[in-house]
Formats: structure tokens, sequence, C-alpha cells
């Protein structure tokens, strides 16, 4: 988010860093999203978690860098404490513009970050076989990185406002099953050429393939605001991703999903999750432990609380800025 550095308000902003980001040489690129007062910072390929995390760093201190040198400051977090989400300003872009045209208010509230991992996997079969292996356990990983409990100023009671948010917009959430990456590509071309959506890029849902990169992309995660929770995040998902026993797609599953979705979302790891098995209940705690080999850190989105608790909300985005690139 770029935020006025007195006020720490959004800010019309993305113009200025992107300008400013022309004239570096970085691992990656600053690009605009829907809303103008929102900078995407987007690694190049990267051979492990490592030179990712810190390609993003690298980009973090440079948007950070133009910001200060302009009156600005960049916090991440899944959404901003204060600001109502339609007042947020829009990128005056064509795709931009015709999405809120036909989408209406599920777009005008779009004003949430997440975190996309993209990884690259051989050829569209294997992409499918692993969205399907990695979609039951990513309910841990949004309860791991709950970053999002304001909304429209006020406290949500959700730990990742995020998530209910993003799940406004058509073909968002969990994916269908479609049984085979054959099946989900006709299902693309037929929307597309139904005129229902102008490509697969306009599917939101929290795990997609992207035939143009190559990869499996998976969206499930509120943009964290410590590059450790960064770390810790894209390294599970990439596990998962090598892991995950392979399963056939269930229908009745993606109920299971829905829940899960939910359960994690409202409570984070304190969640009571369907077990990705079927047949027996854990915690979103309990699961993400036996995925990290060690007792989870709690969700940034309790530390928000935290400091909305002693200090006031006001004091929620000052603490963004600072441990956005500490």
């Amino acid at each position: 988010m770029i935020l006025d550095a007195a006020t720490l308000q959004p800010a019309a902003a993305v113009d200025v860093l992107l300008r400013g980001a022309s004239e570096l040489d970085l691992p990656g690129t600053l690009k605009t999203e829907m809303h103008a007062s929102v900078v995407e910072l987007t690694t190049r390929i990267c051979a492990d978690v490592d030179e990712a995390v810190a390609a993003l760093r690298e980009l973090r201190r440079a948007a950070a860098g133009i910001a200060a040198d302009n009156g600005l400051a960049v916090a991440a977090a899944g959404t901003h404490p204060t600001a109502p989400l339609e007042s947020l300003p829009v990128v005056q872009e064509e795709r931009y513009l015709e999405m809120r045209r036909s989408i209406g208010r599920a777009a005008r509230i779009q004003g949430v970050n997440g975190l996309h991992v993209h990884v690259g996997v051989a050829d569209g079969e294997r992409c499918y076989e692993r969205l399907e292996a990695v979609l039951p356990w990513l309910p841990v990983a949004l309860a791991l990185s709950a970053n999002s409990p304001f909304a429209d100023g006020v406290d949500t009671g959700m730990q990742s406002a995020r998530a209910e948010i993003l799940a406004t917009l058509p073909r968002a959430g969990g994916p269908p099953a479609f049984g085979s990456y054959a099946g989900w590509e006709a299902w693309v071309e037929r929307l597309v050429a139904l005129g229902v959506m102008e490509d697969y890029t306009r599917i939101w849902w929290d795990i997609r393939p992207h035939p143009t990169f190559g990869t499996l992309e998976i969206r499930i995660a509120d943009q964290p605001t410590s590059l450790e929770r960064t770390a810790l995040l894209v390294r599970l998902l990439v596990s998962i991703v090598e892991w995950a026993a392979p399963r056939a797609a269930d229908p009745a599953s993606r109920g299971d999903y829905a829940q899960n979705r939910w359960a994690a979302a409202r409570h984070g790891l304190d969640a009571t999750l369907i077990h990705p098995d079927g047949d027996r209940t854990a915690t979103a705690r309990e699961l993400a432990a036996d995925l990290l080999g060690a007792d989870p850190p709690e969700p940034e989105a309790l530390r928000q609380l935290e400091v909305a608790a002693a200090q006031g909300q006001d004091a929620v985005a000052a603490d963004l800025v600072a441990r956005t690139v500490a």
C-alpha cells in the first residue's frame, strides 16, 4: 500500500513509484494494480525461495526509498486498517475500469492485498494434479498468513477480512473439480467464447493454473507485513506442491474446502478444520505445526489487533510501515 507519509492514508501515487523504479536495476518490477494507492512487487523467475525473498527484500527497499523521497510511505498488509474500501482511487486503465463497470460493488471493494506464489510445473497435467493435491492444505496457509482484521475502518471479527472480500468476486474461492487439465482448459475456452470473461486471468480462485508462465499460481495468502513471514509462507507452499499426496478431483470435497476456508479466515490458527483426509478434525495450529515441524508463529492479524487495543486503530498503519522494510 502507498500511503501519505504524514497522514498514513492511501495516496494515489503508483505512477510516482513506477517512474522512480524505471531508473533502477532491480531483480523484478513494480507494476500497477487496480488501485492507484497500491504497487505490485513482482520478482523475476527465481531458482529457490531464498533468491525470491532476497529479490523481494530489494524491491521493498526500493519502493520504500522512492516513496520516502516523495513524501510517501509503503505498508504491507492484507487491508488498510482505517480507510474505507470504496474510497481507494482507481488506476485509469481500461482493464480496471471495465472490471468495475461489469462487476460493480464487488470490484469496488477489492482494496485488498495478497501474496501470490508461482511454482513452476512440467506441463498442464502435472499442474492440475498438483492443484488437487495442494488444495486441501490451503486453509492452513491462510490461517498462517491472516493479516487483515480491519476493513472499511472497523474490526471485522475476521483474522482475514481479505478472504471474505475476495469471495464476493465471480469465479472466486476454490476452483470446481474439473478432473483434468483438459477439463479446466475446455471450461475456460467455453466461457471466453461465450463472452463471460476475457481470459483465464479473470479467474480469482485461491489457486489456478497459469499456462502463460508455466506455473501453478497459489493466491490464498494475505499480504505479509514482515519478510520473515513471507519467507515462511513461500517455503511452506513450495514444499506442499512438492510432497502433497495425489488425490482425485472430488466435488464433495469442495464443500470441505469452503468450510475450512471460512474457518481459517475467521479464527486463524485457532480454527477447527476438517482434516485433509476428510475423516477427522484438527486445528489449523496443529496442522501448521505438523507442516512446519515446529510451533507456528501467531498470525500477523493479532499484532494489528494488539496495537489497536494499546494505541488506537490509527496507530496500526504506522506499525505496518515500520515493519514492512525492517
